[in-house]
C-alpha cells in the first residue's frame, strides 16, 4: 500500500497543500483536476524527484520520504516519453536493468515479455525518432514495466495521441495492469479513461485533493460544486431545503425540485439515496429544513418529451427549448422551465423527438437523479 500523510510542498508559484492519500495494492487509481491544480506535481513528489517540505510517504508500510528515486521502487512514464534518441528502442527498454546491473539473460527475458506485451518487439532496432507517438509510448512505458515498480506514475500518458491510438493504448494500460497486478497512478484530463480504467478516482483542486471515490461517486455524486462543473453535470442550482414525507425538497426561484438524498454530499463520495421512495434517516432530514444547499442534475439523467410522460418519477416540468448544439454523436438541449435545465440526447433520440428551438416540451427525471450537497 502506498500511503502519503499531510505532505506539503511550496514552490513559490505553487503550493501542494496537506495532501492525504492511500492507495491499495494492485490498485488503478486516477487523478484528474483543472489545470494546475498540483497532480504532476504530487506524483513527482512521490517518485521523489520534489522533496516534500512535510509529511511522509510510505510504501508497503517502509517510509519513503527521504529516499533518493532510485530506491523507492516507483516508476514515472510522462506525456512527452522521454526516450533516450541515441539508443535503440531495445536499448531505451534495458536502460533502467543496465543500470541496476541485472545479468544479460534477465535483461533479455524481461525486455522480450514487456515487448511482447506491447506489440514493440519488431521496433528493438529502431531509434525514437523513427517511431510514431504511440509507438514510443510503448517503448517508455515498456522500460517503466521491466524495472517491476510496485507503483507505476504515469502523467497524461496519452493525451498527445490521436483517438485511435488512444483508444488501443488505453485497452493496453487495462492489459498491464491486469497480468503485472502492479500499483497504477494515472494523471489525466480524459473521462474516457477515467471510467475504462479508474478503480478509484482522486480530484484535485488548487493543491489539495476535494474528493476520492469510484467513477460513480465522483461523477454523479460530486461533494462540491467546482467538482459538479468540472465532471460536466451542467445542471447545478442553489437552492433552500424543506421536507415531504421520505424525501427531501429544495426550492429553486420558486420552482421545487425533489431528491432522494437522505444526507448531504460531505465529501465522503458516498452520500446520496437509493430509491424514490421512503428510506427513513427523519433525524438527519430534520437538520436540514431551510437550509442552503445545491442540487444537481447529470444532463443523461432527464428524460423530454414533447407531451406528459407516465411515469413515477417525482420531478416533472413543463418549458421551451431555448438552444439546440450539435455534438455530434451528441445532442445538448437546453430547456427553460423557470430554470435552465440542460438535457443530453444521442443523436437517434434528438432525431426521432422532432423539436425545434422555441418548442414546448416536458423534462422528466428520478428524485434519486437529484444529488444535494
Amino acid at each position: 500500500m502506498l500511503r502519503i500523510e499531510k505532505v506539503s510542498k511550496d514552490l513559490g508559484d505553487f503550493v501542494l497543500r496537506d495532501v492525504s492519500l492511500e492507495v491499495g495494492n494492485g490498485e488503478y487509481l486516477v487523478i484528474i483536476g483543472p489545470t494546475g491544480s498540483g497532480k504532476t506535481i504530487l506524483i513527482e513528489t512521490i517518485a521523489g524527484i520534489y522533496a516534500s517540505d512535510e509529511g511522509r510517504i510510505f510504501l508497503d508500510g517502509r517510509e519513503i520520504t527521504r529516499e533518493v528515486p532510485r530506491n523507492r521502487k516507483v516508476c514515472m512514464v510522462y506525456q512527452d516519453y522521454m526516450l533516450f534518441p541515441h539508443l535503440s528502442v531495445k536499448e531505451n527498454i534495458a536502460f533502467g536493468l543496465k543500470s541496476r546491473k541485472a545479468s544479460s539473460g534477465e535483461i533479455e527475458k524481461k525486455v522480450a515479455e514487456a515487448s511482447e506485451l506491447l506489440g514493440i518487439s519488431h521496433l528493438h532496432h529502431r531509434r525514437p525518432e523513427t517511431l510514431s507517438g504511440g509507438e514510443q509510448q510503448r517503448v517508455a512505458i515498456a522500460r517503466a514495466i521491466v524495472m517491476e515498480p510496485v507503483v507505476m506514475l504515469l502523467d497524461e500518458p496519452l493525451s498527445a495521441l490521436d483517438g485511435l491510438t488512444r483508444e488501443k493504448l488505453r485497452r493496453e494500460l487495462r492489459r498491464i495492469h491486469e497480468v503485472y497486478g502492479t500499483t497504477i497512478i494515472h494523471v489525466t484530463h480524459n473521462f474516457e479513461e477515467v471510467f475504462s480504467l479508474a478503480d478509484r478516482v482522486a480530484v484535485m483542486n488548487e493543491g489539495e485533493i476535494v474528493q476520492v471515490g469510484t467513477p460513480e461517486e465522483i461523477f454523479r455524486r460530486p461533494n462540491c460544486e467546482m467538482i459538479a462543473n468540472f465532471v460536466g453535470v451542467e445542471n447545478i442550482f442553489r437552492g433552500v431545503t424543506s421536507e415531504r414525507p421520505g424525501l427531501i425538497e429544495i426550492e429553486v426561484d420558486g420552482l421545487k425540485i425533489v431528491s432522494a438524498a437522505t444526507e448531504i454530499g460531505d465529501g465522503d463520495g458516498n452520500d446520496g439515496g437509493d430509491g424514490d421512495g421512503d428510506d427513513g434517516g427523519e433525524d438527519k432530514r430534520g437538520s436540514r429544513v431551510g437550509r442552503e444547499v445545491f442540487a444537481s442534475v447529470r444532463p443523461e439523467d432527464i428524460l423530454i418529451s414533447n407531451v406528459p410522460l407516465e411515469s413515477s418519477a417525482r420531478n416533472s416540468f413543463h418549458g421551451r427549448v431555448e438552444e439546440i448544439a450539435d455534438c455530434g454523436m451528441m445532442v445538448k438541449v437546453w430547456v427553460d422551465v423557470g430554470i435552465p435545465f440542460m438535457v443530453m440526447l444521442t443523436r437517434r433520440g434528438y432525431e426521432e423527438m422532432e423539436f425545434a428551438e422555441g418548442d414546448h416540451v416536458y423534462l422528466t427525471f428520478k428524485a434519486t437523479a437529484v444529488h444535494i450537497f
